[in-house]
């Protein structure tokens, strides 16, 4: 008999569930389950950008592309940049890889070397600590705290901070918080970064979903960070195309290069039909943007209030389209609010433990769903909270 146990690979035995993958596939057996907890946007990928892939398979162009992506793409890529944030990257300075995890991984196996470590703050989503891990490195969390409204400052990053220490994740906007991080909150760690010499891999897959008239500010615009930045984009969120498997990652030419060989080896390059279909997203999605966060934005501010009312305090968040409820008065921990909420009301959030343990008492619900959807998940969880109070009382 083969002892599996001595023939895997200790580091990916070791490795933890997804929390959110866990309650996901408990509510895909369950029947009328009212589901907040995947970030899978309820828009469909609008017409004209199917049609552009569409007409990619129609005219038959189903070849490899080459492995940094098409040309054609990042050029387009490059021009966002330039129009969004007013940063300079070459077509050669951006890399097209099979969505956001790809460059999240790309990066941190480009960047630490065994035994180095990698400052994750955290509540943030659950990729980024079992990559550092595959990677020989070594994950060191810095627990963010809502009273400050989950922003990473200079203090928290020194505390961390030691001779190992190789890169910073930036998670922001943040999936689970939605909180995010101004220019001025940015200037502010940057000294700490250049100082310590560290690499950051930001995160910036939300960057076009922000409200109350925030604009997303890359750290790569501050001064002295663009030389020490991989940010790591894509599709799925801003243009609802999650299925479609694309991202991309921007960052100077000796990280991009190794960034690439790995690509090369691993994937060989990112789905064409997805590439032609991005293409016609960034040239002609402004609007298709812009009609989705207004949406959103309206979401955002249903769910806030409504879990405010149900008596559970809640952060604002003003990114992402997620929120972080804090449910510590249930006198529940997060893993049993979620089983037993399931379980008694078929609803279905994710435990905020799952994304660090300093999310313990919270959990994370996504806006991502209709405004009907989201009012009944809210009455559902009030019944819930109210039976939780008569059972702490007797």
């Amino acid at each position: 008999m083969i002892d599996y146990g001595k023939l895997l690979n200790p580091l990916a035995s070791g490795i933890k569930p997804s929390g959110i993958r866990k309650f996901f596939d408990i509510t895909e057996q369950m029947d009328h389950v009212i589901s907040l907890g995947v970030g899978e946007p309820d828009f469909q990928t609008p017409w004209h950008i199917r049609r552009a892939g569409i007409d990619s398979l129609e005219q038959g162009r189903t070849r490899y592309t080459a492995n940094r992506g098409m040309a054609e793409l990042r050029q387009e890529i490059s021009a966002y940049m330039k129009r969004k944030y007013n940063l300079e990257y070459s077509s050669n300075e951006v890399l097209v890889t099979v969505g956001g995890s790809e460059a999240i991984d790309g990066a941190v196996r480009a960047i630490v070397s065994p035994g180095e470590e990698v400052l994750i703050p955290q509540p943030s989503f659950v990729c980024y600590e079992p990559i550092v891990q595959l990677a020989g490195g070594v994950s060191v969390p810095i627990e963010l705290e809502a009273e400050n409204n989950f922003v990473l400052t200079p203090e928290q990053i020194e505390q961390k901070v030691t001779p190992k220490t190789k890169a910073i994740v930036l998670p922001y906007p943040c999936n689970p918080t939605g909180a995010i991080m101004t220019r001025e909150d940015l200037e502010k760690i940057a000294k700490v970064i250049i100082r310590h010499n560290l690499v950051v891999i930001s995160d910036e897959i939300y960057a076009e979903l922000t409200y109350s008239g925030q604009r997303h500010v890359s750290v790569a615009e501050i001064e002295g960070m663009w030389e020490r930045t991989v940010i790591v984009s894509g599709f799925s969120k801003t243009y609802s195309m999650t299925g479609w498997r694309l991202g991309f990652a921007l960052a100077p030419t000796p990280i991009i290069e190794i960034m690439t060989k790995i690509h090369q080896f691993a994937i060989m390059s990112a789905p064409t039909t997805s590439q032609y279909a991005a293409i016609e997203a960034l040239k002609n999605g402004d609007k298709d943007i812009e009609a989705m966060v207004e949406e959103y934005d309206s979401r955002r501010r249903l769910i806030v209030d409504g879990f405010r009312k149900i008596g559970l305090e809640c952060f604002e968040p003003l990114g992402a389209f997620y929120v972080f409820p804090c449910i510590k008065s249930s006198g529940l921990s997060s893993e049993e609010f979620c089983e037993k909420l399931l379980y008694s009301k078929k609803v279905a959030l994710v435990p905020g433990s799952a994304f660090g343990e300093c999310g313990e008492g919270f959990v994370r619900a996504s806006y991502c769903y209709s405004v009907d959807h989201i009012k009944e998940a809210l009455r559902r969880i009030d019944e819930f909270l109210k039976e939780c109070r008569a059972d702490n009382e007797k």
